[in-house]
């Protein structure tokens, strides 16, 4: 804790009205996480309780949120469905000591917390709080808002967040939606997150990407995002964009770039996939996606040099589509043996990864290879890599393919094409009944053949149960570290779906003695 001396203000902004003051508040929300701490100054009446409340409101997504004010209750907390926040008002506090018996500490350890009449908790606040200051100016209801850190700590854990939202709303505003809402969308299990964007009359979604990893120097060991190819730019997103758009498949039109940021504004594509509201396949949209594989597969002339355009259509850069090495399927499918193997064997988390010996890690990749092997002439072209449930979009008053819409496909590689329908066909989070799979794959083999009387269906069935394999394997050891890694514990609802699709995949004789391997180490 530290004495409440501010730094120098940061930032000065004037605040023509409430709608402004809640969309100020919404890109606070938009930053905020746990551990953070807003110090909310200013007399009666200036606007502390009306930010507050936006706030609170835009996080929980609910415009509708009872937020009562806390001044009898001192703290009031919302266990939200991201983060849980605590809201408290110190003007009837009596002593600034009073404030470690309502217990801040804990309240931020795991959770936010807003605090209005700061001054009265003396030196009892965290020092890396930010510090917002609103005073009335002028009109009525016009607002100066001041931002300040309460100590260098502050100013780390806060520019650039605080830069990266006010960029976020420029953006919005360059692209015409001014004074637009804007909410949490979804995050998914890279640093990526999505806000919905929107007025009354449109809205759009915005990808906010900052860059993944730094490229390793020379001597130095690329980091694992870096060797299994992974998106590192929103270049890649733009590249593939445009290349799918001109063919017309319907990925999203791009409405306003930041290139340097790695934000983009987007189309909203809506929200209605190919599976029920209760999480069931609907078979006919499933087919539907797998048909479009089929015909995209059969069009050999995907080019792997792509463009990078500006919103002018000028040439910004060139994005050649990585080459899916073994290295980076071997590295992948190191995960399960880093990660998933120890934790079912029930190791101490505080251990994970946990290195296998040379040998184990030898073997075990050898029999990858051996696999790679059998299907080294299998067809190969773009891989999107996730083409499951959760990035297809269902467009029901377009025709053909561009029912379909398409998204998170910037990790897209050049490797075997049937990793795509094994990734829609073994959905990840959506359980697919094994006659389902089969009829889909028989589908998308007879629309194969009749495009391509030469079409290897032995060829192509091998190729899906070796990369269905190795994407499983590979997303097993994902989801272990996502829980004690980076503290997403919830991908593991998955696990029994994943093993269960891994035990169909080892059944085909490509990977007989991978099978072997399985059934000796994990059961």
């Amino acid at each position: 804790m530290s004495p409440a001396h501010p730094l120098s203000p940061t930032l000065n902004l004037t605040i023509p009205d409430e709608a402004a003051m809640v969309r100020l508040a919404e890109d606070i929300a938009a930053i905020l996480g746990s551990g953070d701490v807003i110090a909310l100054s200013g007399d009666l009446g200036a606007g502390k309780s009306t930010f507050s409340r936006a706030l609170l409101r835009a996080f929980a997504g609910d415009p509708a949120l009872e937020v009562p004010s806390p001044t009898f209750t001192l703290v009031q907390s919302y266990d939200l469905e991201r983060l849980t926040i605590s809201h408290l008002d110190l003007y009837r506090l009596e002593e600034p000591e009073e404030l470690e018996e309502l217990g801040l500490e804990d309240l931020t350890a795991t959770g936010a917390a807003l605090i209005e009449w700061p001054e009265k908790a003396g030196r009892f606040l965290p020092a890396s709080r930010l510090i917002l200051s609103i005073a009335h100016s002028g009109d009525n209801d016009a607002r100066a808002v001041t931002f300040s850190f309460a100590s260098p700590a502050a100013e780390s854990r806060w520019t650039q967040r605080l830069a990266r939202t006010q960029r976020i709303r420029a953006l919005a505003e360059e692209a015409g939606f001014s004074g637009a809402e804007r909410r949490y969308l979804t995050g998914d299990a890279s640093a990526r997150a999505y806000e919905v964007i929107r007025t009354p009359q449109k809205s759009a979604v915005l990808m906010n990407s900052p860059a993944a990893y730094d490229i390793a120097k020379p001597g130095e060991v690329p980091s694992y995002s870096e060797t299994v190819h992974r998106a590192r730019t929103v270049d890649a997103f733009i590249a593939l964009t445009g290349e799918l758009r001109r063919r017309g498949y319907s990925a999203p039109e791009l409405y306003a770039i930041d290139r340097e940021a790695g934000l983009l504004l987007q189309e909203n594509l809506g929200s209605e996939g190919i599976i029920t509201p209760d999480r069931h396949p609907i078979a006919e949209r499933y087919a539907a996606a797998a048909q479009l594989l089929a015909d995209m597969h059969a069009d050999t002339d995907w080019p792997q040099d792509l463009p990078v355009t500006g919103m002018d259509g000028a040439l910004l850069a060139r994005h050649i589509i990585p080459a899916y090495s073994e290295n980076a399927l071997l590295t992948e499918a190191d995960l399960f043996l880093e990660w998933y193997v120890p934790w079912r064997a029930g190791a101490d988390p505080a251990t994970l990864p946990a290195a296998p010996d040379t040998q184990e890690r030898a073997e075990y990749r050898a029999l990858w290879q051996t696999a790679f092997a059998r299907i080294r002439d299998a067809q190969t072209g773009w891989v999107m890599r996730d083409y499951h449930s959760p990035n297809i979009l269902w467009l029901d008053r377009r025709e053909g393919h561009a029912k379909l819409g398409l998204i998170d496909y910037q990790d897209c590689v050049i490797g075997p094409v049937a990793y795509d329908l094994a990734s829609l066909l073994l959905d990840a989070r959506v359980d697919i009944p094994r006659a389902l799979e089969e009829e889909l794959l028989t589908g998308y083999l007879a629309r194969r053949k009749a495009q391509d009387a030469g079409f290897d269906e032995e060829l192509f069935r091998a190729a899906y149960a070796v990369m269905g394999a190795q994407r499983i394997a590979k997303i097993l050891g994902a989801f272990v570290r996502l829980k004690y890694a980076y503290g997403k514990p919830h991908y593991m609802a998955h696990m029994p779906r994943m093993t269960d699709y891994l035990d169909r995949t080892l059944t085909h004789p490509a990977l007989a003695e991978l099978a072997g391997w399985f059934r000796a180490r994990v059961g």
